[in-house]
């Protein structure tokens, strides 16, 4: 039978208590499971979320005009008007996610005039560096494709809007 009137000091695991000279206070310390948190499950992150990173990032590099073929990008043009539609971000980039590491396939437009090799080593570094910040991901390559350079004088291929 345990006596309920003195604290516990049987050295009962998981309770941790005071030495016999202090007052009567006890500290317990609550023991569940087992390890470190982060061990105790899976995390896994969509190919979807990596692309849509990846996307942002290289759209923040200077001298990157817009990312996709010029097909895709006419196409996501005309959808992203439709209404209820939103712009997709991740047009131009494709993803191959493992549990600890990723690789990327990111296709661009740069502008006229820029260095494509300089725009394309800021783009593969910033998209490093967002991927592994944000997704906790090694990224393995990323993989640059330039489909296209943007003159001054020419258009975007976005259908003008019907309603002025």
């Amino acid at each position: 039978m345990t006596d309920m009137t003195e604290p516990n000091r049987t050295g009962t695991p998981g309770v941790e208590s005071e030495a016999p000279d202090t007052p009567a206070t006890t500290r317990r310390t609550t023991r569940r499971g087992g390890g470190d948190p982060a061990t105790r499950g899976r995390t896994t992150i969509a190919d979807g979320v990596v692309e849509k990173i990846a996307g942002l990032a290289a759209r923040d590099v200077l001298g990157v005009h817009a990312l996709g073929s010029g097909l895709s990008r006419t196409f996501g043009a005309v959808r992203d008007r439709v209404p209820g539609g939103s712009k997709s971000v991740t047009r131009g980039v494709k993803a191959e996610v493992g549990e600890v590491q990723t690789a990327l396939d990111i296709e661009i437009v740069v502008d006229y005039g820029v260095s494509i090799s300089d725009v394309a080593r800021a783009v593969r570094e910033n998209v490093i560096a967002a991927v592994e910040r944000m997704a906790g991901l090694e990224v393995v390559e990323v993989n640059i494709a330039v489909s296209d350079v943007k003159l001054p004088e020419e258009e975007d291929e976005e259908p003008e809007p019907r309603i002025q």
